[in-house]
């Protein structure tokens, strides 16, 4: 517990109604969606909102004087353990510091606080013909000071990237309370080659280096139209031929999904009125452009599709491609469907394998779940071969409890094993830690030193990544 002289200090640095030492208060954030912060009480020992860089700076001074851990939090939509205090010390709730400081539009750029919500921000830029492209399922909620600190991106990543290709300079307050400015102190240039990428070393970092005040983003220009093709295989395999033939047509999807058997049966029972086929997988291709561009690539991309799928559809109407992307959007939900008095859980939910061997990474996982009789819902960007595998068990069953982390261990090993990689886009916080040596073998090592020459007292988010 903190001393009644470090929490008086802390009260007086950003005001005793934004100091929450109570402990309902500081159970609220105890946990973020991964199972294993379900299954333990991680509880800070006290939360608070600081409203400006300065308050920041007076918190980590009186930290790092103190050595108390430190954890900087969004909106705490993770999903593993990257924000949950598990050695106790200050959440540094970022959520109020939410605004958008400045539109630099004839440059492509806005400059935002990090506790911005993602819809937000690109509802705000709607209404001035841009878009911040990264995609997140949780943009209603996630902030974008967590989209940068784990690199967040979502289903369009495929054609625009994730958030680090959008990320050209960030303000960061050090553990000592020094505060930095990446990407160029007076910069509004869209690229630079000035010395060491510090923007890159920071995003991704988990808030394991820094504090993250303000993000220098770029933005894009609202695509004129959208439109959707949906194909159904009763092949595995040729779901995956038909993406891989896709790209050598030289067609170019802004997002590409898969939903397999598992889930496709989900999003039927949760929503009958899909009218889906069961079939062994379903994608979907977006594209996006001026409308002859649209109608061109979906036609393109339907006549690939026909080569390999027992049924095949397009459409650029707003209403049906609304409706068709229903599907996708349900998965996530209509998992837990599947297993009566049963729940979703985020454990080995977001492996990255390469593209061509979704269709494997796809039937090993659904192995490994009848191997340990653990039903799993298996649904992804298969443009970049990131899977959700999704899960489905009693969380008060101990016996399901210890076969699905067995089950999280085999699908980790499963994405090295195929030349993945063990997240593809929410992180590794507590949850992959194990994996870090074996998935990048002796440079993790430079990882660990610059977290120790940044950050020597280990105030920031400590424990997380395997760093120290």
């Amino acid at each position: 517990m903190l001393s009644p002289g470090i929490l008086s200090r802390l009260k007086e640095i950003v005001g005793r109604e934004r100091c929450f030492e109570g402990e309902v208060d500081r159970l609220c954030y105890a946990y973020d969606s991964s199972l294993e912060s379900q299954l333990n009480r991680w509880l800070p020992d006290v939360v608070v909102q600081p409203q400006d860089r300065e308050q920041v700076v007076a918190i980590l001074k009186l930290a790092n004087e103190h050595r108390i851990p430190v954890v900087p939090r969004g909106a705490g939509t993770g999903q593993c353990c990257g924000a949950v205090a598990h050695r106790g010390g200050i959440i540094l709730d970022m959520s109020l510091m939410n605004r958008i400081l400045r539109y630099d539009l004839e440059n492509l750029q806005v400059v935002v606080q990090p506790g911005i919500v993602h819809a937000e921000l690109n509802q705000a830029l709607a209404a001035h013909g841009f878009f911040f492209p990264p995609d997140p399922g949780s943009t209603k909620m996630c902030t974008l000071g967590g989209m940068v600190s784990f690199n967040s991106s979502g289903m369009r990543a495929v054609k625009y990237g994730t958030t680090k290709n959008y990320v050209l300079g960030l303000e960061v307050v050090l553990p000592t309370g020094e505060v930095i400015v990446t990407g160029g102190q007076r910069s509004r240039a869209l690229k630079s080659v000035a010395g060491y990428d510090l923007t890159s070393l920071f995003v991704g970092s988990e808030g394991t280096l820094g504090v993250i005040t303000a993000i220098r983003l770029k933005v894009l220009p609202l695509p004129a139209k959208r439109g959707l093709v949906v194909a159904y295989f009763d092949n595995l395999e040729a779901s995956g031929e038909a993406v891989i033939q896709v790209f050598r047509s030289r067609l170019f999807p802004s997002a590409i999904e898969i939903l397999d058997r598992s889930a496709i049966k989900a999003a039927i029972k949760y929503k009958p009125a899909l009218v889906l086929p069961e079939v062994e997988a379903m994608l979907l291709f977006e594209v996006d452009g001026p409308p002859p561009s649209v109608a061109y690539e979906a036609q393109s991309i339907a006549r690939v599709c026909e080569n390999f799928a027992c049924k095949v559809e397009w459409t650029d109407d707003p209403a049906r491609l609304n409706q068709l992307w229903t599907a996708r959007s349900v998965v996530g939900a209509a998992a837990g469907q599947l297993k009566e008095g049963a729940t979703r859980v985020y454990i080995g939910e977001d492996i990255c394998v390469p593209v061509y061997r979704v269709p494997e990474a796809l039937r090993r996982i659904r192995q490994i779940g009848e191997a340990y009789g653990i039903t799993i819902v298996t649904y992804g960007h298969i443009g970049d071969g990131n899977l959700h595998a999704a899960p489905v068990i009693n969380t008060y069953d101990p016996s399901e409890i210890e076969r699905v982390r067995k089950v999280g261990d085999e699908i980790h090993r499963l994405a090295l094993e195929l030349e993945g990689t063990t997240t593809g886009e929410h992180g590794v916080g507590l949850t992959r830690a194990a994996y870090m040596e074996e998935e990048h073998g002796i440079s993790f090592e430079l990882m660990r030193r610059l977290k120790k020459a940044i950050d020597p007292l280990n105030i920031l988010n400590p424990g997380k990544m395997a760093l120290d």
